[in-house]
């Protein structure tokens, strides 16, 4: 079982935990030992469970260079091919006095059509990059294109909530990337999408975000292992700071999830 955002270094995680019982957690820390850490730092690009997920489907573990396009493509039955892909992710960044924050893409709140409706729009400017766009859900998007072969790129997780240029990537192979980003937010802040999205007090759309970039090795695997389950239902709590909510889905992970794991252990697995 793989956790991502059983804790973080927020404040707000810190003063929830203090008063969160988990019972079965704590019976299974004290049966099991580690057999591996990975300590990171806070400016990796890479999550720590997109670490521990790598290395246990098989794929490159490098920061910021998980190809997870590529592979979601694969593990759908898609043939990625060797070409580089990546996610992109329409999103609202908020403009400050001094900085530039990202909110996070679920309050977006955007429907597959008008997602398709501004893909389509924004299609041609890639297409002069030689980014290919294809649509896959309403808040992400498939990129291909060699601009992001060798592009070290931040987590989404890793930039909702936080300064955006802190995790902009500045290696010369972003440069075009960093452009394209510019012209969309001068594009969009006029389309009628947004108009439309401002007039029901909805966030505009007037960036994106491009993560889990790179190729995918030939021999690398289609599925996870069997019998691993990730889960997610932390992550959307933690990104929006609700810890209220993040330690009652905590509760219920500590009820029904983890006391089959500690089954079986008692059955000598």
């Amino acid at each position: 079982l793989l956790i991502p955002f059983a804790v973080t270094a927020s404040p707000g995680c810190a003063q929830a935990l203090e008063g969160l019982a988990l019972p079965t957690l704590r019976r299974l820390l004290g049966r099991l030992a580690a057999d591996r850490e990975d300590i990171g730092t806070l400016g990796d690009l890479s999550m720590p469970h997109e670490r521990a997920l790598a290395r246990a489907i098989g794929l490159p573990a490098t920061d910021g260079r998980i190809p997870w396009a590529a592979w979601q493509l694969r593990s759908e039955g898609r043939d990625p091919g060797t070409a580089p892909w990546a996610w992109l992710t329409p999103c609202h960044w908020e403009v400050g006095a001094d900085r530039i924050t990202m909110r996070a893409p679920q309050h977006l709140q955007m429907g597959e059509a008008e997602s398709r409706t501004l893909m389509e729009a924004m299609r041609p400017y890639f297409e002069e990059d030689g980014v290919v766009l294809t649509w896959d859900a309403p808040d992400r998007w498939l990129a291909q294109g060699e601009m992001l072969h060798e592009l070290a790129c931040a987590s989404l997780e890793r930039v909702v909530g936080a300064v955006v240029d802190d995790w902009l990537p500045r290696q010369r192979e972003a440069r075009p990337l960093r452009r394209l980003q510019q012209e969309m937010q001068m594009f969009l802040y006029t389309h009628p999408a947004n108009e439309a999205r401002e007039a029901a007090r909805l966030p505009t759309v007037n960036s994106f975000w491009v993560s889990g970039a790179g190729s995918l090795p030939e021999d690398a695997p289609a599925h996870m292992p069997a019998g691993l389950k990730v889960e997610t239902r932390l992550r959307d709590a933690a990104l929006d700071g609700d810890w209220t909510a993040w330690a009652a889905v905590w509760r219920e992970i500590d009820t029904h999830e983890l006391p089959r794991l500690a089954a079986a252990l008692d059955h000598g697995r």
